[in-house]
């Protein structure tokens, strides 16, 4: 029997953010700093970010291990003197690396925000990179990458970033494990003092605590670290190229990971949440068009997701899904459908008022934590936004009209701009996939 969903309520209208309470400082060194007020539970949340990208081809795989050894012991005491002291804070700090940026993640009490930064600063001005310690976690980063690479769902992501941006530095985000076992310690300290660097670095700081306060904290215990970055800029995204879709062999395999991508628009784009409600209507939650095709309707898969991802440089579009065997070649093709309708047919007024519900409750829900306000800012900072877009956002979202999702997609969602990468048992689908589309086998 059916359940009756006649009784579900209308969606509630949408409320206005807070404001927030904020202070914002740049210090001579060249740090940005951003400090918000946000009451509730009585811990101040930091996140640093340090511009990071490289052109060099060994740049991912220093820069991987850097992130897992930067904590590992300073000048001053041992990894685990380093971990004593954190644990004697109640605090917690952790490290990240991307094509973009070096990121360090921390909480602590309110009240012990202050030791918290010092331990932040003995990392950036003084971390030893001891090579013990170093040794071990590049065994450690080497066994990870060799498991991930073993999945074709991560064999399909970087194939899919290859045929977008070909040799760009983002499409040689994840390290090679041959790569990282070549990298020693005195590597890591050369590129520390190199790039591990105050000037267009930006940290925000979200507690219960008076921001101006928190500036003058910051400012104590980063004021000190010095060193200004040669600059070494990016280059610039390359324009993805129209190829056939490719197919990677992988013998014997029971699933097919399929990844569909093209380029997006950017956050401060006038026209960015149009596409955010679009990507939203076809596959960017449970009850989209493309997750109710695929997975409900046909059962083809379990977890088929679109997204959209921004970088420093430029925004992409991506959509995922891992299917049987069997059924790759009617899973790409429902797929394309409903690209293609995204892309030439309007959404219903129904459909455009639950996306944009969806959209603004999530950015209400994530930003509702002192954590996930905290990491919000600071991916908004890596791009030069501030607090003001995050206020305006819900603005923007429910400007969105059924003509602006529609012209968005048709530029951005069809299936003609979009590139594909399907890996899986070439035996098995190579031939209905060459039904559908031309091929590239390799």
């Amino acid at each position: 029997m059916r359940p009756d969903f006649t009784g579900v309520p209308e969606l509630a209208p949408l409320r206005a953010p807070r404001a927030l309470d904020v202070a914002e400082r740049r210090l001579r060194n060249g740090l940005s700093v951003l400090a918000v007020r946000r009451t509730g539970v009585p811990l101040a949340e930091i996140r640093l970010r340090v511009p990071f990208g490289s052109t060099a081809p060994s740049h991912a795989a220093r820069a991987a291990l850097l992130a897992d050894c930067v904590l590992a012991g300073t000048e001053q005491r041992d990894r685990v003197g380093f971990a004593e002291a954190l644990q004697r804070y109640g605090a917690s700090l952790s490290t990240s690396a991307d094509a973009d940026r070096l990121g360090f993640s921390g909480s602590a009490l309110t009240t012990r925000l202050a030791d918290l930064l010092d331990l932040l600063a003995e990392a950036l001005t003084s971390a030893a990179y001891p090579a013990r310690d170093v040794a071990r976690e590049r065994d450690r980063l080497v066994e990870r990458l060799t498991i991930a690479r073993a999945q074709p769902g991560v064999l399909a992501h970087e194939a899919l970033g290859r045929r977008m941006w070909g040799d760009h530095p983002y499409a040689r985000d994840l390290a090679r494990p041959e790569a990282v076992s070549r990298v020693s310690a005195a590597q890591l300290r050369a590129l520390h003092g190199e790039r591990v660097l105050p000037r267009g670095a930006s940290l925000v700081v979200v507690g219960s605590l008076a921001p101006q306060k928190a500036l003058d904290e910051v400012e104590r215990a980063l004021g000190g670290w010095r060193g200004r970055p040669v600059a070494r800029p990016l280059p610039q995204l390359p324009t993805a190229p129209a190829l056939p879709v490719q197919l990677l062999d992988r013998p014997g395999s029971v699933q097919s990971a399929m990844r569909l991508g093209g380029p997006a628009l950017p956050r401060a784009h006038p026209d960015a949440p149009a596409l955010q409600v679009a990507n939203l209507v076809f596959g960017g939650n449970f009850s989209s068009r493309w997750v109710s095709n695929i997975r409900e309707d046909k059962g083809y898969t379990y977890s088929p997701r679109s997204s959209i991802s921004h970088h420093v440089l430029g925004s992409v579009f991506i959509a995922a899904a891992d299917v049987a065997t069997e059924v790759t070649a009617p899973a790409l093709m429902e797929t394309t459908y409903e690209l293609s309708r995204m892309a030439t047919l309007p959404v219903t007024a129904d459909e455009l008022e639950s996306a944009r519900h969806y959209a603004v409750g999530s950015l209400a829900l994530g930003t509702s934590t002192q954590a996930g306000l905290a990491s919000t800012l600071s991916q908004l900072a890596g791009v030069g936004l501030g607090p003001q877009f995050l206020a305006e956002q819900p603005h923007r979202l429910n400007a969105v009209s059924v003509d602006d999702v529609q012209r968005v997609a048709a530029e951005y969602l069809a299936p003609a701009g979009v590139l594909t990468v399907v890996v899986g048992d070439a035996t098995q689908v190579a031939a209905p996939l060459g039904r559908l589309a031309r091929l590239d086998e390799g």
